[in-house]
């Protein structure tokens, strides 16, 4: 982050101007693919005591600190903020307090806010000037003209994000998890024809029933918002793909001694779009006591509405639950109520040829990544299986959503799902046990960017499988575990893998054992001019790999540690000319293929096509000194359609002959 000169106002002070996030059209737009495209060449920035005389955070008034939507189109991140103004916890963490402000001899025009990003929370400034068509933000701003909260903390979102174009429709789960680094479910309102579906009809999502009755313990505390994807007759203003708040619910007795529920919702756009029976003086209010009546009714703020279940069931597609936060920093459950005080969290990867296996439908599902779960005492878990953002490399070498030219509708997201099998014993028939079927899993796969499973355990070992739907779908992703009770966490150790699959040609494959030592062959990355103490492993590229175009060699590094004390690895292949050796080899050679940058994981890997000849491996953490021992799995291409078993053994034991004595 930089800073750039700018007079302050009157002080004689410069101001911070954030460089990494300018105030102009790269910070509005991607790709212009939105209709904010539109607004290029007619936008301003403008700092908050340049739009109003007494600028804020809040107002005194907490009801006009609410958002209200401006001409982007990012209801569902609105809907989420409502939940930060009801848990101070949040509020504190997302946007650290004492900052100083306008007016503020401090004050410098600057603003720091965190978020919750893959598994840890990242700190994001900005400066504080904001985009605005004729000296009025344009975005989302508080129903306050002096507050200044929602427009910052847009502005925040928008950097992590990349631009506020990038912010234009999205789920209101994704925003409540960054806000909170919790959990957030999805409740369908629609028929559930889907979940009598087998799982092989993984396009249909499969989602709870809505149950407000379940919500009673953590009434006051969740967050809940709900959305349309069509549309609804009575709620037609809303067009297709808007997120609204729910800010209430209640059963209320009618005259008749029946009992009716009515929800109170907000709309981000604040406005009323809704005309149904209990809007204004509608009829549905001559069937309550006059004084209840009168009650509701002086609750509703600008943008609000009532409504009873009907009519929400009929005009609504889905219900979003985001799980409360204790003071404490605990998630709590909204199954129980109870703080699942007991936390954890590892990171994985699906990569084709290695830990991509699919559905249980195929038969490579075995190699999924695995992660055992201990349950020490019987209690709650939960346990979240989220994915990361697919993204490319444009022309123009800008990040955007990658795109999938045969599903477009899911370009974000691989279809996912996780399941879970008791084990009685940690060492068991992995084909046996598959074929029986999971105690819990989140049923069908799901295009998401997390999936949850809920269930109360009793002690002992669990195995989880994660798995995409398709086999060889790649992404990254983070297994997370809430517990009530004491559990552990950690992934199931597996040997090397051999990549080739025997739809890939032939290939015959090699394995090496080899150390990073302390002081001695723990050179670190290319970085240190130590690099050249790490191990050397030989090979080479024959003249008939190279027959058939495309892929012929495949490298993994496995290192042999803890998951929870895992060494960023990596590694490069360095070709060697015709009479040279790795000890002659130039220091200032560049490889001819390299597996980086070092990853905290248990297994790298590198699919790449070399030219004949003869070529070394060297595998390095990214710092010096940092001992392990790993295994490196080499598989190469051969033309031949039958190898000799004898002629592939005794090759192998040669060249592992060979690095002993290197090594030695």
């Amino acid at each position: 982050m930089k800073e750039a000169g700018r007079e302050g106002s009157g002080l004689g002070e410069a101001l911070f101007e954030d460089l990494d996030f300018p105030s102009d059209d790269r910070a509005l737009l991607s790709d212009s693919s939105t209709p904010i495209a539109t607004l290029q060449g007619e936008v301003t920035w403008r700092r908050p005591q340049e739009i109003c005389q007494s600028p804020a955070l809040f107002p005194d008034n907490i009801t006009l600190a609410h958002a209200k939507q401006g001409l982007l189109g990012d209801c569902w991140f609105l809907c989420a903020c409502s939940f930060l103004l009801k848990n101070r916890y949040l509020l504190n963490k997302v946007l650290p307090p004492d900052q100083p402000l306008w007016g503020d001899s401090r004050y410098r025009g600057s603003f720091q806010f965190c978020f919750w990003k893959l598994g840890h929370w990242t700190e994001v400034t900005i400066d504080d000037r904001l985009p605005c068509i004729n000296s009025t933000p344009c975005f989302s701003r508080c129903h306050s003209p002096a507050a200044f909260w929602v427009a910052l903390l847009e502005k925040a979102y928008a950097k992590l994000h990349g631009s506020y174009e990038r912010l234009w429709a999205g789920q209101v789960s994704e925003a409540l998890v960054d806000l909170s680094g919790g959990l957030a479910e999805r409740w369908s309102l629609g028929e559930t024809e889907e979940e009598q579906r087998p799982e092989q009809d993984s396009d249909q999502v499969r989602r709870r029933r809505l149950d407000l009755n379940l919500l009673c313990s953590v009434k006051e505390e969740c967050a809940v918002s709900c959305s349309t994807q069509s549309s609804p007759g009575g709620a037609s203003e809303l067009g297709q793909y808007h997120a609204l708040t729910v800010m209430e619910w209640l059963d209320v007795k009618t005259l008749s001694g029946s009992k009716q529920l009515l929800l109170r919702i907000r709309n981000p756009w604040g406005r009323c779009c809704w005309g149904g029976a209990w809007i204004g003086s509608g009829a549905g209010w001559s069937s309550v006591d006059p004084a209840l009546a009168s009650d509701l009714q002086a609750r509703v703020a600008e943008g609000e509405f009532w409504l009873d279940e009907t009519e929400f069931l009929s005009q609504f597609d889905e219900v979003t639950v985001g799980y409360p936060i204790s003071d404490e920093g605990h998630l709590k459950s909204i199954y129980t109520g109870s703080p699942l005080t007991h936390y954890h969290q590892l990171a994985g990867r699906w990569m084709e040829g290695h830990s991509a296996g699919g559905s249980r439908n195929c038969s490579s599902y075995g190699s999924n990544p695995k992660f055992w779960l201990k349950v020490c005492e019987r209690g709650e878990v939960l346990v979240s299986l989220l994915q990361h953002r697919k993204w490319r490399k444009t022309e123009n070498c800008t990040q955007t959503l990658l795109e999938d030219s045969k599903n477009t509708k899911h370009q974000h997201y691989q279809a996912i799902a996780l399941h879970m099998w008791k084990v009685e014993k940690r060492r068991f028939n992995l084909s046996r046990m598959l074929n029986k079927p999971p105690c819990v899993s989140t049923y069908c796969h799901a295009y998401e960017r997390e999936v949850v499973l809920h269930q109360q355990l009793e002690p002992g070992f669990y195995l989880l499988i994660p798995s995409t739907y398709q086999p060889g779908a790649e992404a990254r992703f983070l297994i997370r575990g809430f517990s009530s009770s004491p559990t552990s966490l950690s992934a199931l150790k597996s040997p090397a893998p051999s990549l080739p699959s025997t739809t890939d040609g032939e290939w015959e494959t090699c394995y090496f054992q080899g150390s990073w030592v302390e002081g001695r062959t723990a050179g670190g990355s290319r970085n240190f001019l130590s690099h050249w103490q790490n191990p050397c492993f030989p090979f080479t590229v024959c003249d008939e790999s190279a027959v058939t175009p495309g892929v012929n060699v495949r490298i993994t590094l496995h290192q042999s540690r803890p998951d929870t004390d895992l060494h960023p690895i990596g590694f490069h292949v360095y070709k060697l000319s015709e009479g040279e050796s790795q000890q002659t080899l130039p220091r200032d050679e560049d490889p001819a293929a390299s597996c980086v940058p070092h990853c905290f994981t248990q297994d790298v890997l590198l699919a790449c096509c070399l030219s004949p000849g003869a070529y070394t491996i060297v595998p390095s953490t990214y710092r010096p000194d940092c001992s392990a021992s790993f295994t490196l799995s080499l598989a190469r291409r051969i033309h031949r359609k039958v190898v000799k078993s004898q002629e592939r053994l005794g090759r192998a034991i040669e060249e592992i002959s060979h690095i002993s004595v290197m090594q030695s």
